[in-house]
This record gives structure tokens, C-alpha cells and sequence, in this order.
């Protein structure tokens, strides 16, 4: 029923929103910051507050199925992920984007109406969310009904059945728009008009370039730059053959460093880098999400230098799209179906001797287990190492699989399953690593050849 309102709202806002209807280097780097819309909240808020946001996108992910108009959980506080800049229109205006990899579309918030429901800004204070005003381009055009790039958004109709008013022969004189979109998050929604703008992006100027117009979302205060698979995605336009990036360390605070996401238009080759391929997405009926994810092949899991006994039909997608990893930039910690996570808890439980466990902190957080060192001047915790298809592990640094809980007293394991008491969401990859553990590795995503790349290394 809110989403029928918002729709209603939308469709009378648009004749005031839109009166207008009517060479290079091999590479672009583009900063790439910290991004936490709230950082006021406290370290047991934040830790809490990035493990519902994580569930909440494995469940969206692992759901899969394509959508409709629908619902979707919505969460008070801020989302803790990484953003670019990217400029749009004649001449550019400069908005801040989330870096997504388990998406494939880009939208930025638009027009001075927009709307932003449980946002952590107030509707006082609205206009401090930087907004794209198409009225301020020479450049911006609604996408027309007819026009092929309104099929990339709305694949599920032909333009016979959802372009009603242009069944001409030709539809030469068909003024009808493409259809408004809406799009679900894990952690929120958005909806609005598909334009056709010049991106203006280091040194190159992308014209035509498909880009949603949001007037509306649900928690998504800014925009987001879907750079997953698929022909909406930011590498897929620009038509790069490879984007990499070094995430800097999570402070659960705004910062001013910043690193850098790479796009490179020739795949020039990387150094010290080590290889698992991209696997190929399933192809399953009515799951057409499956396509946009990067999966690789995660074949074991070590705690301690001891193999975590994991079932096979976790670690490849079956024929109904179910099992198997991706690496998704926009889910913080890294989410393990309970038939994985489990057994890495255990393992964890089994190897760190003398150190007491804290319940409490554990169901305020989410996150499990948590251990007091308060008592301890020295703690010994076992290594957590991924390892791939074709033979490249992935040893991650203690900071990136524990993080203190609230004072320097308790400290928890960053990856999260599906509650205890609720049943499992056994749809869709059964492993989508977070963002969280990919702190301070360079990572590279080999779009011509078909691979992910990594190296340990700082990145601030």
C-alpha cells in the first residue's frame, strides 16, 4: 500500500519535474571513499546496525526471483559502505554514488522533490541530499518507450505490451516514455524515470549514457553505481574490460582519506596478483538477479590452518540457482548460509582456549562469537583463509574477520548467518563476501578474461 502511494505521488510530480520531455586514455580512476551517513552512533549501534543491513541484503540477494512492486524491510540508522563521484549532465553536476557490485544499474536522487523516507536526514533538512537537477543539463533526455535501452530496465515486457500508445508501424510519433522503475535493496528502495545523460567521467565524456532518475526511495539517501553484470551496469556502458579497486579500513566514521576504483578500457596487465576465475551465472527461470552477481569459486575454508567441513552443495549453485559465492561490495560482513557458518563457528569456539564468551553482546549485536579479553594482556586468535578455484588463497588480517564490540573489552567474529529462530533462506548463493573482509586488498575484477584478482596490501 506505501508503494502504490509513493507511485501515485511520483506520477503527479512528473509534469512539474520534467517540462523538458522532449577519445582517451586506456584508463579512469576515480577516488573512492568511506561512506556511513550517521556518524554519530556508537560502536554497539554501528556493529548492530551493519549486521541487520548485511542479513537484510543476503536475503535480498538470495531471494533472487525477479520482482515487482513490493515491500521491503526498512532500517533507521546509516548504511556503511564505499562511494564514488561521478559527473553528470551539460554541465556536470557532481553526485556521490555507492559502490555496488551485486547491482547493475545506476541511479542518482533527482530533482529538488525528491523524496527520501526513512533517511537519516530529515524532511527539514532534505536538500542537503545532493540531488541531480535535469532541468540545469542541456543534456538530459527522458528515454523513450520505443527505445531499446528502456528493454535493459523493464526485460520482462516487449515494447508491443507495455508500449500501448505507440502501435503505429512505425511508432514514429510515439511520444510515450519508458515506464517508471522501481528497484529493491536489501536495505531499501527507490524508484523513478529512466534518462539518457553525458556522464563526464575523468578525462571521458559518455553521452547517452542510461541513468535512473529517482524521485523517491526508502533509506537510500544517495545514489548507487551498479557495477555488477549486465547491460545497465557502469562497466557495461563505458565498456571497460576490467575495474579494480583498494578498499581503505572501516573507522565506522566519515573520513577524508580515500582510495581509488580503477576502470580500465584495455585490460592492461596487473602485477603480484593472485587468480580464481569468474565462474559462469546460473541461468534459472524467474531468477534473472543471478545473472548481475560475480561468483567465484570458494572451495575451502580454513580456521587455523584446520579445513571447516562445509557440504559440497553449499560451495556450487545448483539447478535452481541455490549455492555457490559471490563477491558483492555492497553487503558489509560476509554472509554464510547457517550449513556454512556454523561449522566456522565452531571451529573458532574449538581453537581459542581460555577465553570466555559474551551472550549478551552477542544477541545485542548479532554477531557471533564474541569473546571478553578484558582479563588478557595477549590474545591468540586462529587465521581465517578463503580458498579459491585454481589454487589462490585469500589469508585475511585479524581486522578483517574481528572488530571490538563497544569498549576494547570484547571482541566478535564479522560474519553473519540467518537467525536461529527463524528458518533458513536456502535460495539463492550460499556465501556473498562483504566488503568488510575485503578491507585493505586490492581486488580486481578481469571482465575480458573472466577473473577475480587480489593482493594484500594498505590501501590508506
Amino acid at each position: 500500500m506505501a508503494s502504490s502511494c509513493c507511485f501515485l505521488l511520483f506520477l503527479s510530480l512528473f509534469p512539474l519535474l520534467f517540462p523538458f520531455i522532449s577519445s582517451s586514455t586506456s584508463t579512469s580512476t576515480i577516488p573512492l571513499s568511506l561512506f556511513n551517513t550517521n556518524p554519530s552512533q556508537d560502536l554497539y549501534e554501528k556493529l548492530t546496525h551493519l549486521a541487520s543491513i548485511s542479513l537484510a541484503r543476503a536475503n535480498y540477494i538470495k531471494k533472487s526471483q525477479d520482482s515487482a512492486i513490493s515491500t521491503t524491510p526498512l532500517y533507521p540508522h546509516s548504511y556503511g559502505g564505499y562511494s564514488i563521484t561521478l559527473g553528470f549532465g551539460t554541465p556536470p553536476q557532481k553526485i556521490p554514488f555507492i559502490m555496488d557490485t551485486g547491482s547493475n544499474f545506476v541511479w542518482f536522487p533527482c530533482t529538488t522533490k525528491y523524496l527520501c523516507k526513512n533517511c537519516p536526514v530529515s524532511s527539514s533538512n532534505s536538500h542537503s541530499i545532493p540531488t541531480f537537477i535535469p532541468k540545469s543539463s542541456s543534456t538530459a533526455r527522458i528515454v523513450g518507450c520505443l527505445n531499446p535501452k528502456c528493454g535493459w530496465i523493464h526485460t520482462k515486457t516487449n515494447p508491443k505490451s507495455r508500449c500501448q500508445d505507440c502501435q503505429s508501424p512505425t511508432g514514429a510519433n510515439c511520444k510515450q516514455i519508458c515506464p517508471p522503475y522501481i528497484i529493491l535493496y536489501g536495505s531499501g528502495s527507490t524508484g523513478g524515470l529512466a534518462l539518457v545523460e553525458t556522464l563526464d567521467i575523468s578525462n571521458k565524456k559518455i553521452r547517452n549514457f542510461l541513468v535512473g532518475c529517482s524521485m523517491f526511495s526508502s533509506q537510500q539517501p544517495a545514489g548507487i553505481a551498479g557495477l555488477g553484470r549486465g547491460l545497465t551496469s557502469l562497466p557495461s556502458q563505458l565498456g571497460v574490460k576490467k575495474f579494480s579497486y583498494c578498499l581503505i579500513s572501516h573507522r565506522f566514521d566519515d573520513t577524508g582519506k580515500s582510495s581509488n576504483l580503477v576502470l580500465d578500457f584495455k585490460a592492461e596487465k596487473s602485477a603480484n596478483l593472485s587468480y580464481t576465475p569468474l565462474l559462469k551465472n546460473p541461468v534459472v527461470a524467474g531468477k534473472k538477479a543471478l545473472s548481475v552477481y560475480y561468483y567465484v569459486g570458494l572451495r575451502k575454508i580454513t580456521v587455523g590452518g584446520q579445513k571447516v567441513k562445509i557440504p559440497y552443495k553449499y560451495l556450487t549453485p545448483d539447478s535452481n540457482g541455490n549455492g555457490g559465492s559471490i563477491v558483492d561490495s555492497g553487503t558489509t560482513f560476509t554472509y554464510m548460509n547457517r550449513g556454512v557458518f556454523e561449522p566456522v563457528l565452531s571451529a573458532f569456539v574449538n581453537q581459542v582456549k581460555g577465553i570466555s564468551r559474551t551472550e549478551n553482546i552477542e544477541k545485542l549485536t548479532g554477531l557471533r562469537p564474541c569473546f571478553n579479553i578484558s582479563s588478557h594482556k595477549t590474545v591468540s586468535l586462529p587465521e581465517l583463509k578463503f580458498h579459491f578455484k585454481g589454487g589462490s588463497e585469500m589469508a585475511l588480517p585479524l581486522a578483517n574477520y574481528f572488530s571490538f564490540a563497544g569498549e576494547n573489552d570484547v571482541i566478535c567474529l564479522t560474519m553473519i548467518t540467518d537467525s536461529a529462530l527463524g528458518p533458513e533462506l536456502s535460495t539463492g548463493p550460499s556465501i556473498i563476501l562483504g566488503n568488510f573482509q575485503m578491507q585493505n586488498f586490492f581486488v580486481e575484477f578481469d571482465l575480458r578474461n573472466e577473473k577475480f584478482g587480489f593482493r594484500h596490501q594498505v590501501c590508506n
